[in-house]
């Protein structure tokens, strides 16, 4: 039994199906996929936006290989486009193909002295994921282990010490310093120079996907991976019943089966005893299936998804077509990054949010319909920071709709015109702009507080008290295993924790 099928729960069934397990996989949705989906967001409009998440890194090509995965995945030249919210009409282009280009870029920051700095953090972060990367797919490997594949620099300065003091002591710019903390806040509510090691564990997801730390854009959008992990596992035999909700499992015992019981669409109750319960939800919403009182963790993002006419024109004397390629940087200086953080944790949305932005079709048109695809027409995906879950719980609406004026104004004042002004028009007469807080995400996609993360990250390797087994999927029930985003080495579009639980099953 997989409860959920989001991609971890499809890579499981896949896996498990294709071994010649009988496989029954329940989700609440009329569709798969969870997160991982596309969808016609504003309607008459035909354009397939990728709702929630947006970009691949860590999947890895071991699991696509092995499953026989049939989607594509396009690199993207741009790394990333900053202006300088001091003066907008400068900004830093990072493009991986044109080093003279990028080395002009910092220079017309005033930055020049960072570049070289630049280039030796990538060369190590990109070493270190050459190293680590290619152990997610193995049995988890111990600390000991690991800290002698880093070496006792990479050891110290990326797991032991806060990421923020090595990127302090690496650069000089304000603007250049935060464009490289925020791999460690993205989905991780957080301060850089804190030793709990929030940032560091998910600035190192950030760095390791692929083996390079590049993040790849899939064609025709999430929802094809979904779609992809679908047609193996029903393929294989699997059985996927949606508008099947869960409510409560029987762990059962290493002598006795584990039960499953669940409602469908039409009320009735259903409870079909299972060899193993692979729960591909998050770790609070199994405990309370399990009939426990979980802790309920914090997201800390606004996202917000646009259909626009045009591209917006920019201040800086750059295309906006690369400008908007790559990941788009607003108001993330670190300074702006510590003093949102503060604003957010005393209790207030942040007066100036720190966000980046991502432009799909930049890369890939295909999510346009015909009709559109010839056009100038384009999406946006917006990513506000620290935008905690507790602020949006008193008014949802309300609160939501302050966020998304205060991060629109964020864009608005590094561009040379108001982004609303580019906003497409639905045949309603509706403009197309959406925003989802961590309690939409909540709400939507049964994931605890929003977290995307379903929980604080953990670390990639097995953590010293151990009590997550071989492959990090292992509960204190032998018969239930955790198969998500929650799992020792899940997070992020990655199928390894599904794999991981799979893994498990098969090797038992």
């Amino acid at each position: 039994m997989v409860v959920g099928a989001g991609h971890n729960g499809l890579t499981a069934a896949a896996y498990l199906a294709s071994a010649g397990k009988s496989v029954l996989v329940l989700e609440r949705a009329d569709h798969v996929g969870g997160a991982s989906v596309s969808a016609e967001v504003f309607h008459g409009v035909d354009a397939r936006l990728s709702r929630y998440s947006y970009l691949v890194s860590l999947m890895p090509s071991v699991l696509r290989e092995e499953l026989g995965l049939r989607f594509a995945l396009r690199r993207r030249r741009f790394s990333s486009f900053t202006p300088d919210p001091a003066d907008p009409s400068r900004g830093l282009l990072v493009d991986t193909q044109d080093s003279r280009a990028t080395l002009d870029s910092f220079e017309a920051i005033g930055a020049r002295e960072d570049a070289a700095a630049w280039a030796e953090f990538y060369g190590r972060t990109g070493a270190l994921a050459h190293r680590l990367f290619p152990t997610v797919t193995d049995p988890l490997r111990s600390p000991a282990e690991v800290r002698e594949l880093l070496g006792k620099a990479d050891w110290r300065d990326f797991v032991e010490r806060p990421i923020g003091e090595l990127v302090e002591r690496s650069f000089r710019s304000d603007l250049v310093r935060g464009v490289v903390l925020t791999d460690g806040l993205i989905g991780t509510f957080a301060r850089p120079d804190a030793s709990d090691g929030l940032a560091n564990r998910c600035f190192l997801y950030h760095v390791i996907g692929g083996g390079t730390g590049d993040w790849d854009v899939p064609v025709g959008g999430m929802g094809a991976v979904a779609s992809e992990l679908e047609r193996v596992a029903t393929e294989a035999g699997a059985i996927i019943r949606n508008r099947s909700s869960v409510t409560g499992i029987d762990p059962g015992s290493k002598e006795s089966a584990a039960t499953v019981r669940w409602t469908d669409d039409d009320g009735a109750v259903h409870e079909v005893g299972a060899e193993h319960v692979l729960a591909a939800c998050a770790p609070a919403v199994l405990e309370r299936l399990l009939g426990g009182e979980p802790e309920w963790p914090q997201g800390s993002q606004l996202k917000i998804n646009m259909l626009l006419d045009r591209l917006p024109r920019l201040r800086a004397a750059v295309d906006p077509a690369s400008a908007f390629a790559g990941t788009f940087h607003i108001n993330e200086t670190a300074s702006q990054l510590a003093t949102a953080f503060d604003e957010a944790a005393s209790g207030i949305l942040p007066s100036v949010p720190p966000a980046e932005i991502y432009c799909h079709t930049l890369t890939d048109r295909s999510i346009l319909g015909p009709g559109l695809q010839q056009g100038t027409t384009h999406t946006l995906t917006v990513f506000a920071l620290h935008q905690p879950t507790e602020l949006f719980r008193a008014d949802p609406d309300g609160t939501r709709e302050v966020a998304v004026d205060a991060t629109l104004a964020s864009l608005d004042s590094v561009l040379d015109e108001p982004i609303r002004d580019c906003i497409a028009t639905a045949p309603d007469g509706s403009p197309c702009i959406e925003a989802r807080t961590p309690v939409d995400l909540e709400r939507e996609l049964a994931m605890p507080g929003g977290h995307i993360f379903h929980g604080n990250l953990s670390w990639p390797w097995a953590a010293p008290e151990g009590g997550a087994g071989r492959w990090g999927a292992a509960t204190r029930f032998p018969r239930v295993l955790l198969a998500s985003a929650g799992a020792r080495r899940g997070g992020g579009v990655s199928g390894i924790a599904g794999r991981d639980a799979a893994m498990t099953v098969l090797e038992r």
